[in-house]
């Protein structure tokens, strides 16, 4: 399929650069530009497109206010945020977007995101974020997409989290403090001041002789004495659940 983009960069060198790179990737058939979030909201009214790169910094209205707006749309276009910052991963996750590209950007890279685009472009792409959403991540230099259902447990890193898989661990820039907050509806339980878990993947509860300790996928992590009481209540409202399902 051909694709109608619209590129978003306050800064005029950047906005040369990814409409450069756009307009050669053959998937594009047109691309539209815009200095600013305002000037994007204008192309918008008056033209559909399939996807938006965004930059993400921008003065006045940014590029996370400006996607937000973009989700409510009846018919939304894909986002992909384009940065030299990674410290917006978390909203990114938030908003569901398609891709997340680090500054300064490969045609490549640039290539991958268009193919995704194209992906969620095939089918009805939702006015909300996503059922599954995902964390932007670094892998070998690229940015992928971890989908948080993947995520077993989170370990506090000072201000970084690392996320832990099944067979890997990835290192994002948000505390564990936000992670904490913002997944407690997605079943993640705050065990102790470093470690963070997904509720339904903790097999045993045991007492230990330095305190209690839960296990997950076959890994031990600490039970603060603060966090022991809660974590036994929602295992027991879990367990009855199921028990009564």
């Amino acid at each position: 399929m051909t694709l109608v983009v619209l590129a978003v960069d306050d800064e005029p060198p950047a906005l040369d650069e990814l409409a450069y790179l756009l307009n050669a990737d053959g998937r594009v058939a047109h691309v539209h530009r815009a200095g600013d979030a305002t000037e994007a909201l204008r192309v918008l009214r008056d033209t559909e497109v399939d996807a938006v790169f965004l930059d993400v910094r921008m003065p006045g209205l940014d590029g996370m206010e400006l996607a937000r707006i973009l989700r409510r749309f009846a018919h939304p276009p894909a986002i992909v945020f384009v940065t030299a910052y990674d410290d917006g991963a978390v909203d990114a996750f938030d908003l569901g977007v398609t891709d997340y590209v680090r500054k300064p950007v490969r045609a490549e890279r640039l290539g991958e995101s268009l193919r995704r685009v194209a992906g969620s472009r095939s089918a009805p792409v939702p006015a909300a974020p996503a059922d599954e959403p995902a964390i932007p991540v670094e892998l070998a230099g690229t940015t992928r997409m971890l989908p948080r259902s993947s995520v077993r447990w989170v370990e506090a890193q000072g201000d970084y989290a690392r996320l832990h898989t099944a067979d890997a661990s990835h290192l994002v820039r948000v505390s564990l403090a936000t992670l904490a907050e913002r997944w407690a509806n997605a079943g993640f339980v705050r065990i102790h001041r470093s470690y963070l878990v997904q509720l339904r993947l903790v097999t045993e509860l045991r007492l230990t002789g330095s305190g209690y300790v839960v296990a997950v996928d076959g890994v031990e992590l600490p039970v603060s004495r603060r966090h022991t009481r809660e974590l036994k209540d929602r295992l027991i409202r879990a367990a009855k659940h199921d028990w009564t399902r």
